[in-house]
C-alpha cells in the first residue's frame, strides 16, 4: 500500500501516522494510506510559509505565472488519471470526475494570467503637485480548508489565487479526499514552487484546521463546509483579527412557473437536484413549483428519477455515485425519515446493493411539502429534492427567498418578465434562468449572501479582494 506524506517546507515529511482514502463505490478498495498530521506539523508548515513569504511576496510575477501554468497544464493532460482518482475517493461519476479535473487547471491557467495583471490606480490628489498612488499586495500567510465534495476544483481555486497575488499558503483538506489534495501538491512540487510557499497538512480539522485558525503567523483563512464550523472560525479569526472568506450551506430554490417548458425544467431540477449524488452546496433542494405545472412536473419528476442509474462510479452507465461515507449516508436517511414524520410523500430513498459493497442510495423526491418543515430548513447533502406547491409567481419568489440561506436560485419560465423581476429581487448571490443551479464558470465570481457565504468572494477577478490587501501611497515630488 502506497503512503503519502505531508508536504512542508519543500520536502515530503512523515508525521507517524496514516489512514486508508477508501473508495466509497467499493469499500474494499482502498486508493493509498495518507499521512494526518499533528498540531506541531502545522505549526511548522506555518512557520516555513511565514519564512517564505518575504522573498515571495517580492518575487517576479512571471516566475508565479509559470508555476501556475504548469501545474494548470499537467492537471489538463492528465484530467483522465486525476478525474479517475477524484471518482475512487470521493464517489462522482468518472464523467464528473474528469470534467471537475480539467476545470482545476483551467483554474490554475486562468490565475497563471491574473498574476501578470495585478492592477493599481494612479489619482491627482486634492493637493496641488502630489500624487496618490493605490496598490494591491499579498496579506500574508493563507490558511486554506477544503470540504470533500469538491477535492481538487475547490482546492485549485484557492490555493491558485493565493500564489498568483504574492501570498504562502498552508492547505488543509478534507479527513475524507486526501488524495487529490496531495496530487496538486506533487505537481507544485514538481513545477519548481519555492521552499515553504505551498505546504500541504492533511489531518482533521480539529487539530490540523485550528492550529492554522490560532496561529498568530496566519494572517488569513478561506473555509468551504459546514455552516455551524464556519460561524466557529468565523469568531476566532475575528477575536485575532484575521481576514476570513467563508462558503457554508444552502437551500436553493429552483422556481418552476406554469409558462416553462416542462422537459427543460424537469432536465434542471434532475441534474440540479441529484447529479454529483446531490453533495453540492448548490444543488437545487427546494422545487417551487406553481399550480398549473404542478401535477405533470410531479409526475414527469418520479419517471425521470425512476430512470437514473445508481452504481459505481468508474462505470461508464452510471449516472449516480455512492454517497460519500457512512456518516453521509445516515444523515440522508435519517432526513428521508423525518420527511415521512412531517407528512410529506416520500418516492425513493432507500439503500441499494450493487456487485461490490458501498454507500449506495436511491434518489428520493418529496412531494406535498412546505417551506417550513426541517426538510425545506436544513441542509440535507444527499440526493434528495422537495417540491413544494405555490399559487402564482409572487407566492413562488416568497418561499424562494424565505430561508436563511442565499447561494444559488433558479428559475424556469419563458416569461421575460418574470425572469427579469427573478432576477433583481432573488436573494441569492447566483441566479439561474433556465439551467440548472449546480454549474458554474471558472472565470467568473462565486459566492451567497445571507447564511451561505460571508466575505469576499471567490473565483475569477474578485478574488483579488480576499488574497490582495490595498495600499495607498502619497506622493511629493
Amino acid at each position: 500500500m502506497s503512503k503519502h506524506q505531508n508536504y512542508i517546507a519543500g520536502e515530503w515529511t512523515d508525521s507517524g501516522e496514516f489512514q486508508p482514502n477508501v473508495n466509497p463505490s467499493d469499500l474494499s478498495d482502498v486508493v493509498g494510506e495518507y499521512a494526518r498530521a499533528d498540531a506541531a506539523s502545522a505549526r511548522r508548515a506555518v512557520d516555513a510559509a511565514a519564512d517564505a513569504f518575504a522573498s515571495w511576496q517580492v518575487s517576479g510575477i512571471q516566475q508565479r505565472a509559470d508555476i501556475l501554468d504548469k501545474v494548470g497544464s499537467a492537471i489538463i493532460a492528465r484530467k483522465e488519471e486525476f478525474g479517475r482518482l477524484l471518482s475512487r475517493e470521493e464517489g462522482k461519476t468518472l464523467a464528473e470526475g474528469i470534467g471537475e479535473a480539467n476545470r482545476a487547471g483551467q483554474i490554475f491557467k486562468f490565475f497563471a494570467g491574473e498574476a501578470l495583471r495585478i492592477e493599481g490606480e494612479k489619482l491627482a490628489s486634492v493637493r496641488p503637485g502630489i500624487e496618490v498612488e493605490i496598490t494591491r499586495e499579498p496579506v500574508g500567510v493563507v490558511g486554506i480548508i477544503t470540504p470533500w465534495n469538491f477535492p481538487i476544483a475547490i482546492p485549485a481555486w484557492k490555493i491558485a489565487p493565493a500564489l498568483a497575488f504574492g501570498n504562502c499558503v498552508v492547505f488543509k483538506p478534507a479527513d475524507l479526499v486526501p488524495g487529490c489534495a496531495w496530487a496538486i501538491a506533487d505537481l507544485l512540487h514538481e513545477a519548481g514552487i519555492p521552499k515553504g510557499v505551498f505546504n500541504l497538512v492533511m489531518g482533521r480539522g480539529s487539530v490540523v484546521g485550528q492550529a492554522l485558525i490560532q496561529s498568530p503567523h496566519v494572517q488569513a483563512i478561506t473555509f468551504t463546509g459546514s455552516v455551524g464550523t464556519g460561524r466557529a472560525i468565523a469568531v476566532q479569526c475575528a477575536e485575532a483579527g484575521k481576514k476570513v472568506q467563508l462558503e457554508m450551506g444552502g437551500k436553493n430554490p429552483l422556481v418552476v412557473l406554469d409558462d416553462a417548458d416542462l422537459k427543460v425544467a424537469v432536465n434542471c431540477a434532475v441534474q440540479g437536484a441529484y447529479f454529483s449524488t446531490g453533495q453540492r452546496c448548490t444543488a437545487s433542494s427546494r422545487l417551487i413549483v406553481t399550480a398549473g405545472i404542478h401535477d405533470a412536473f410531479v409526475a414527469a419528476m418520479k419517471e425521470a428519477i425512476s430512470k437514473l442509474v445508481v452504481g459505481d462510479a468508474l462505470k461508464p452507465e452510471t449516472q449516480i455515485g455512492p454517497v460519500v461515507d457512512a456518516s453521509q449516508l445516515e444523515q440522508d436517511l435519517a432526513y428521508t425519515r423525518i420527511a415521512g414524520e412531517e407528512g410529506a410523500e416520500v418516492f425513493g430513498g432507500r439503500t441499494l446493493e450493487r456487485e461490490a459493497k458501498g454507500f449506495y442510495l436511491e434518489p428520493v423526491l418529496f412531494v406535498g411539502t412546505h417551506n417550513e418543515m426541517r426538510i425545506n430548513r436544513e441542509e440535507i447533502f444527499g440526493p434528495s429534492a422537495s417540491v413544494i406547491r405555490v399559487t402564482n409567481y409572487e407566492e413562488a419568489l416568497a418561499v424562494a427567498n424565505g430561508t436563511e440561506f442565499g447561494l444559488c436560485a433558479g428559475v424556469c419560465t419563458q416569461s421575460l418578465k418574470h425572469a427579469s423581476h427573478f432576477k433583481r429581487h432573488s436573494q441569492a448571490g447566483m441566479v439561474m434562468v433556465n439551467l440548472p443551479t449546480a454549474g458554474v464558470d471558472y472565470h467568473v465570481p462565486f459566492g451567497g449572501r445571507k447564511g451561505s457565504s460571508y466575505g469576499p468572494r471567490e473565483q475569477g477577478r474578485y478574488a483579488a479582494e480576499f488574497y490582495t490587501t490595498v495600499k495607498t501611497t502619497y506622493i511629493a515630488p
